[in-house]
């Protein structure tokens, strides 16, 4: 029986194969093209295909024919290419030329914690995680290229986009993003990374020049991305909508051509962000390969298709046809869509993914539970002992509202979402009465391109009815637990517009305030991806940043909130006490003006801006606390000097001292004591999240080469490692130096 049925599946491969024969042409040669021949060399099946292709297709290859595909080959079989956000769950689909949602009842998604939640984790197990669940969800769905991971860099606490991003530190942020990349690519799907480059706020983000020397640029803004290209492999990249140099980054020479394709080696497809095309030679000549977006209001442009308008559609025809332009540039665009398309939807070997499963609901719940960050906790508050707690008050907006609609692209059509209240009710059961009460009015709406949350959030009550409840409740429970912060509207944390002030909206810092005086055992949650004020600190024994948490939101909050799971969480930027402690915000450099913004403070952002002018952070980047506590040995080095050629190891004892398991981040800082150019007095050059059960110990061994000692010389336009003397700080935060060493560099 086996053997009859090898050979009817043998006779069914060659049936199938005279039929490509046929479709391609070729019936009569003996192999079948080299473009169809998976055994060979990508570049060879680029090649074939390329010469096989005519002037018509090419072009229409670099551009889009609706609002989230471009066209493939129809008569060689190499199909459409479809992208999808978003860097936190595949988006619901759209109508062909709209933004006007399709109706299908099976894109409802699994939604993953923000981009700030995943950095919080400092684990890049958790970003392969993230990245490999993310794929299978976009390749079930049968795209080829995921829209994400954002990587720009945490500037201002007013950026409105921060949430999407990774952070104010280069090395970070960099560390973070290969492992998700990897965990995509994985997949047969392409991570298309995202703003490139300096997209940093997003007021005016479509007119404004960016302002910004070299050595900046080089060391700040760029080493994710570069980190994505050689480490991540990462087979496509996003140009952001601003301009640099003059130029939109869309097509912009100097970072697309000059940094990203020769400088680094980038063999993948540049993408527009959506409507960032401004110039058709720019856009043949300056680096882009694919064009999506533009007039993205459908067809208002009054053409029977105005994708056929788009700059590098019809307009780049007829300078070809003119004899203008040649079709070098062109060929270069369709190389690299084509290599792409051979390592995703030509690839045979490529899974098929999966969709809203336990095991990517798992993954969704185990990410936000690591990168949940406990700021504060004095006395006995957290965790809550349910065995000493009789009732429970759940306070604030935040503790019901729906998160995973709005914000921008990233909005999403989640397959569920569980609120922190429902969280919080189940998990406490019988245990304990759970009491809420509104606390405030923020945002009613849940509706954003046609996703409606079904929730009705509308309460006529005024703002005083609303508190003089919740401070009634507050005083009858044993514990209150208020869930606030910001949300997905316009002017907080969402694409499109930047925050108009640091400050909590809706009146909260005041309800705070007299739920502290209502209730000594009070734990603020704040709900947000950026830094908010907190003129209260001092009056709320805990506090906790809780993040935008995706569909397990409320199962991974309660579950830090009663002690099932360790607090392990460190934040990825420094929270200021006020505005003007953020280097952009001291030296009035944010967001500047329509058409011109200023990097002033250059290489010092976020906590390097406050160790330059000894300011205390309200908490500090890198600052997480447990519910144990970690005592740190004393830093050794393996050796006191090295050569440019050589590494060195430092290596420090972490002892759990306290009752329960629980992890922490090791950092390394690298100072250099004496440099011709100024550098920050300390930079993060490594980190290691160890687990440690209660009284274990283990060694955090890091090991550096000169490439961690280094800073970019802008006049030789290289990186310099400088002979001398150097320090290695190991800490629990920027903040929270525990020993240090010194060494030299011959």
């Amino acid at each position: 029986m086996r053997k009859a049925y090898n050979n009817a599946s043998k006779i069914f491969k060659v049936l199938i194969l005279a039929a490509m024969l046929r479709v391609s042409g070729a019936y009569a040669q003996s192999s079948i093209p080299a473009y169809l021949d998976d055994s060979k060399p990508v570049k060879e099946r680029v090649e074939d295909a390329l010469k096989r292709m005519t002037l018509q297709e090419k072009i229409a290859m670099i551009h889009a024919q609706s609002k989230f595909s471009s066209p493939g080959v129809k008569h060689l079989g190499i199909p459409e290419n479809w992208t999808t956000d978003g860097p936190h769950g595949i988006r619901p689909e759209v109508l062909w030329d709209e933004w006007s949602q399709a109706g299908w009842t099976n894109d409802s998604c699994m939604a993953f914690p923000a981009l700030t939640c995943l950095a919080a984790t400092w684990n890049k197990d958790m970003a392969m995680l993230y990245g490999k669940s993310l794929g299978e969800e976009a390749r079930y769905r049968n795209k080829n290229i995921l829209l994400g991971p954002g990587i720009n860099i945490y500037r201002s606490p007013l950026n409105g986009r921060n949430f999407e991003y990774m952070g104010e530190d280069p090395f970070l942020s960099s560390k973070m993003v290969v492992p998700y990349i990897k965990g995509v690519q994985q997949n047969g799907v392409a991570a298309c990374v995202k703003h490139f480059a300096l997209n940093n706020s997003e007021g005016n983000r479509n007119t404004v020049n960016v302002n910004v020397d070299d050595r900046t640029l080089y060391e700040i803004y760029l080493p994710a991305f570069k980190a994505a290209v050689e480490e991540g492999g990462a087979w496509a990249i996003m140009g952001s909508y601003n301009l640099y140099k003059g130029q939109h980054c869309c097509h912009n020479e100097y970072l697309l051509n000059n940094i990203l394709k020769k400088e680094w080696g980038f063999e993948g497809v540049v993408i527009s962000d959506w409507g960032g095309v401004h110039d058709t030679r720019q856009a043949i000549f300056n680096g882009l390969d694919m064009e999506f977006g533009s007039w993205t209001n459908g067809l208002s442009q009054g053409k029977s298709n105005a994708y056929d308008s788009y700059y590098l559609a019809d307009p780049y025809i007829k300078l070809i046809n003119s004899g203008e332009v040649g079709t070098k540039e062109l060929d270069d665009k369709v190389r690299r869509i084509l290599r792409l398309s051979f390592l995703t939807t030509m690839n045979k070997n490529r899974p098929f993914g999966s969709f809203a499963t336990k095991e990517h609901a798992l993954a969704a719940r185990t990410i936000a539970e690591e990168g949940i960050v406990l700021l504060k906790n004095q006395g006995s508050v957290l965790p809550i002992n349910l065995n000493r707690t009789k009732r429970i008050a759940v306070i604030g907006e935040n503790a019901i509202k729906m998160m995973t609609v709005g914000g921008g692209s990233s909005s999403l059509k989640a397959e569920y979402e569980i609120s922190p209240l429902d969280g919080i009710r189940k998990r406490v059961g019988t245990q304990a009465e759970v009491v809420y009460a509104r606390g405030y009015v923020g945002d009613t709406t849940g509706n954003y391109n046609g996703v409606n949350t079904g929730q009705n959030l509308a309460d006529k009550r005024s703002a005083s009815e609303l508190m003089t409840e919740a401070i009634n409740v507050a005083k009858k429970a044993d514990v209150v637990i208020y869930i606030g912060g910001l949300n997905k509207s316009d002017h907080q944390d969402a694409e499109g517009a930047d925050r108009e002030s640091l400050n909590l909206p809706y009146n909260q810092d005041q309800l705070i305030a007299q739920l502290a005086k209502a209730n000594k055992n009070l734990v603020v949650v704040n709900i947000s991806g950026n830094a908010v004020a907190m003129p209260w600190v001092n009056q709320v024994p805990a506090i906790m940043q809780g993040w935008f948490l995706g569909s397990e939101a409320g199962n991974a909050l309660a579950a830090v909130l009663v002690g099932d799971v360790n607090p392990s969480g460190k934040l990825t930027f420094t929270f200021p006490v006020k505005l003007t402690d953020n280097g952009a915000h001291a030296l009035n450099a944010f967001p500047g003006t329509k058409d011109e913004v200023t990097y002033k403070e250059g290489i010092y952002v976020g906590y390097r801006w406050a160790d330059k002018h000894n300011i205390k952070p309200l908490f500090a980047f890198g600052h997480g606390l447990s519910y144990t506590t970690f005592q740190y040995g004393k830093v050794t080095a393996d050796k006191k000097a090295m050569s440019s050629s050589d590494k060195i190891t430092f290596s420090v004892n972490v002892k759990n001292t306290g009752l329960r398991d629980g992890e922490d981040v090791v950092q390394l800082y690298i100072s250099d004591l004496k440099s011709s150019l100024p550098r920050p007095i300390k930079e993060l050059k490594g980190f290691e999240k160890v687990f440690l059960k209660a009284g274990e110990q283990k060694t955090v061994t890091f090991t550096i080469d000169k490439a961690a000692l280094s800073f970019f010389e802008p006049t030789k336009h290289e990186w310099v490692a400088e002979p001398g003397n150097f320090e290695a700080l190991i800490g629990a935060s920027s903040a929270a130096i525990k020993t240090k060493t010194a060494f030299t560099l011959n």
